[in-house]
């Protein structure tokens, strides 16, 4: 399988292009036309632990409404999208959201600093619930939907884990 992965980040924008190729059990990956060593495995809900040429990585990976993924690893923050060329080229088909109700949870380990929302409140799909401060980054959590705040398990000032539930949007 052969993946376009477009990066923007402070520096600017990339593209790469990412081959799996199916060896047994495992993957052999190329980067840009380049043969990889790697090893990945979820390390936790919506994080992976990634050893590439001998060098570890730990990557939380939080996917966006617009059909992105927001990366971090260390102190690096990417906005990545990521296309399969096989896939119809018609563009992106707007207005999805998430059906029935959904778990809101921590991306990565850090603080809730902030409630924007409160148990009962009606909340439009891509507006702000929690914020979650991460390695002096502050990271607002959004609704994957439109709906109302059935329970906010987070309170201020509390330490979270990546994967832990932050609030119920139904």
């Amino acid at each position: 399988m052969k993946f376009e992965v477009h990066l923007d980040s402070v520096t600017g924008r990339t593209r790469h292009v990412v081959d799996l190729e199916k060896d047994g059990a495992s993957y052999k990956v190329s980067l840009d036309g380049q043969p990889m060593d790697a090893d990945v495995i979820l390390a936790a809900p919506n994080a992976v632990s990634v050893l590439m040429n001998g060098t570890a990585f730990e990557i939380h990976i939080a996917p966006s409404l617009d059909g992105t993924y927001k990366l971090q690893t260390g102190p690096h923050e990417f906005q990545a999208d990521v296309r399969d060329p096989r896939a119809w080229r018609g563009g992106k088909q707007g207005g999805l959201e998430a059906e029935g109700r959904q778990q809101i949870v921590a991306p990565m380990p850090g603080k809730v600093i902030r409630l924007l929302v409160n148990a009962g409140d009606e909340v439009e799909a891509g507006q702000g619930l929690v914020v979650v401060e991460a390695m002096k980054m502050q990271n607002e959590i959004r609704s994957p939907k439109k709906g109302r705040v059935q329970r906010l398990q987070a309170k201020e000032g509390q330490a979270v884990n990546a994967g832990d539930v932050l609030a119920w949007v139904e």
